[in-house]
Formats: structure tokens, sequence, C-alpha cells
């Protein structure tokens, strides 16, 4: 199994999806981890100057046909992952998560290493009131 976790500096997970800049990938075999990488994601940083789609009166936030085409590269480097942990993200970007099969848990815990270990033994909070 493999774990995305979006961050912003590779041992904290990201308060927001759309911003962080590295996923770091667990993988995990037999329960137990084997792998640790740090990928780079696709971001706001990335779409600087394209219209983000944010709140409006146009509907919940992320799910106009441009935050659509963001989210999917944004999600392109983590396809072969199963699970994906982050600490707040908008409802469009979990929608795109779900609609490709990955997991999605949004949490309070900081620390990667914690995030996962609780993750693992089935104890990671997840917190549906952070999306928005």
């Amino acid at each position: 199994m493999k774990i995305a976790v979006i961050s912003d500096d590779g041992t904290t997970v990201s308060q927001h999806f759309g911003r962080a800049p590295y996923y770091v990938v667990v993988t995990v075999e037999d329960g137990k981890v084997v792998n640790k990488e740090r990928r780079d994601k696709a971001g706001h940083h990335t779409f600087a100057g394209h219209d983000e789609g944010h709140h409006g009166s146009s509907g919940p936030h992320g799910y106009d046909a441009g935050a659509q085409a963001r989210h999917a590269g944004m999600i392109s480097n983590i396809t072969d992952c199963q699970v994906l942990i982050g600490g707040g993200m908008g409802m469009g970007a979990y929608e795109s998560l779900k609609s490709r099969g990955i997991e999605t848990i949004v949490t309070d815990v900081s620390g990667i290493d914690e995030a996962v270990q609780l993750h693992l033994e089935g104890k990671l909070p997840n917190l549906m009131e952070r999306l928005h």
C-alpha cells in the first residue's frame, strides 16, 4: 500500500492540499513502513494567474471545470497511491481524489510519521469538517 501525505516541508502534514508543494509517499508492506520518498506536487503555485475557482456565487470551492483540470494535474503524481492524508482541502479536490479511488483523510495530526502510524492502527481522526 502507498500513502501520500501533502507537505510543505517533508516532515509535517500541510493544512491545504492546493498550496502544498510536495507529497511524501510512504510505502507500507505487512503493516510496516518500507520506503519514504518525496515527490513534487503541482499546486496553486504552478497555476499562478489562472482563475482559482475559489468560493463565490458559482458554488462550492473547486468544482468549476478549470479547478477540476488543476486537480487532475495535482493528483497525476500519486495515482499509484491508495490513501492521501492532508490537513485540509476544498470539496472539489476531495471529490477528485475520491473519483480516482484514493481514500482521503483530513486530519489535525501534524507529523507525517505519526499520521501514517495512526492510519495503520485505524486511529487517525478524519475531520471532514475541515473540507471547504
